[in-house]
């Protein structure tokens, strides 16, 4: 008899790179998401996907594009580049008419300061204070578990 259980096989995963940007009372900047789609309604962190012209270029800098795309060119910010967290997520994109799959890894970044400007991929900002509001409220899927992640560690203020 033939053994029918489905073999499993490696997944692809696009790589995002993010930011936990806290200022200095120790709140975490969230972009809020579009209102179409399933992160409407929630929060997303600043960051993104490696370009595949990226691949040769340090953290740092690509860190500093998704910054200056997503919130504009004049904030300044200390990112340290050991992880805090990690998580995924998975999605189904109507646009591209498959299942999407990232990986995030979420560096610790301290706000020095700039004007925030939201791009068109994002509606809006916030400070959120995730000491005294829980997680949930804004975040779901994998960013709700990468925040999680971070806050179990004690990394908050």
């Amino acid at each position: 008899m033939q053994d029918e259980t489905p073999k499993s096989t490696p997944h692809s995963f696009h790589i995002s790179l993010k930011l936990i940007l806290e200022n200095e009372w120790g709140e975490i900047l969230g972009l809020k998401c579009v209102n179409e789609g399933y992160l409407a309604g929630f929060y997303d962190f600043p960051g993104g996907r490696i370009n595949s012209d990226e691949l040769e270029l340090a953290y740092e800098e690509i860190i500093a594009r998704e910054m200056a795309e997503e919130v504009g060119g004049a904030v300044e910010y200390e990112v340290d580049l050991h992880p805090v967290s990690i998580c995924k997520n998975v999605y189904f994109s109507e646009t591209l008419d498959r299942e999407n799959c990232i990986f995030m890894i979420l560096f610790k970044a301290k706000y020095l300061g700039g004007d925030i400007q939201i791009s068109d991929e994002h509606i809006g900002y916030k400070w959120l204070d995730l000491k005294s509001e829980p997680a949930s409220k804004y975040f779901t899927r994998g960013f709700l578990e990468g925040v999680e992640r971070y806050l179990e560690t004690g990394s908050v203020k």
